[in-house]
């Protein structure tokens, strides 16, 4: 079984108690989260799955909408080995990479690490834009420059041209971005981390939020240097 839905709360109560799925799955059976959620709420669950017979997968994916229209996104698995392989062949329906990072919560984690790559990325990204439209630049031109040279990216090639004609009606919104930072911020609190670039780009998003930007694309941060 494959799920997908906004957060820790929302996971469990799809997943526990009578109405639960894991009350009407199988002996053996196999449930795939794809929820980007808590690493805590991931063990819990998967904890849960064993002592019933069951297998839980925490399987958060990266590719935004686009990746899940085209069937290319990018899944990151944590549980056990045996279970990944029996659910691998399904979710390379979907999927470009379908990947086991390790055990129960590694899934999670890894999706924490590709939040913070993102956010920095994004706000380094509307930065350099709104610095070359200040300064008189074609950006669509700069960015078709730049985009063959050391500061090409996902965030660049996809997101670059949208930022220039402050189109943000699509893509990964704002509140759930702030989720998932917040969910990276809160692990690296317990771990010992460091993140100091994503406290703050995560309080730029806050402004955007308060800019009623809270469904707007996560590129949206070009929208408070304005």
């Amino acid at each position: 079984m494959f799920c997908c839905v906004g957060n820790d709360d929302d996971l469990r109560s799809v997943t526990l108690g009578a109405d639960g799925a894991f009350a009407g799955m199988k002996p053996g059976a196999v449930f795939v989260d794809h929820t980007t959620a808590s690493t805590h709420v991931a063990r819990e669950l998967y904890t849960a799955a064993k002592n019933i017979g069951l297998h839980f997968i925490d399987a958060p994916v990266s590719g935004g909408q686009a990746g899940a229209q085209n069937g290319a996104l990018t899944v990151m698995c944590g549980g056990d080995a045996a279970a990944f392989d029996a659910v691998k062949p399904a979710g390379m329906a979907f999927s470009k990479a379908f990947t086991r990072m390790g055990e129960s919560g590694a899934g999670q984690l890894t999706k924490m690490v590709n939040q913070i790559c993102i956010a920095g990325l994004v706000q380094g990204l509307s930065e350099a834009v709104a610095f070359g439209q200040n300064a008189g630049l074609d950006m669509n031109q700069v960015l078709d420059v730049i985009g063959k040279g050391a500061a090409q990216s996902w965030q660049l090639d996809n997101r670059g041209k949208t930022m220039v004609a402050d189109k943000f009606d699509f893509g990964f919104a704002v509140d759930w971005m702030r989720k998932d930072l917040g969910l990276a911020l809160d692990e690296a609190k317990r771990n010992g981390a460091r993140l100091p670039i994503t406290a703050l780009v995560d309080q730029f998003y806050a402004d955007v939020q308060a800019m009623g930007g809270q469904r707007w694309d996560s590129s949206s941060l070009i929208k408070r240097l304005k």
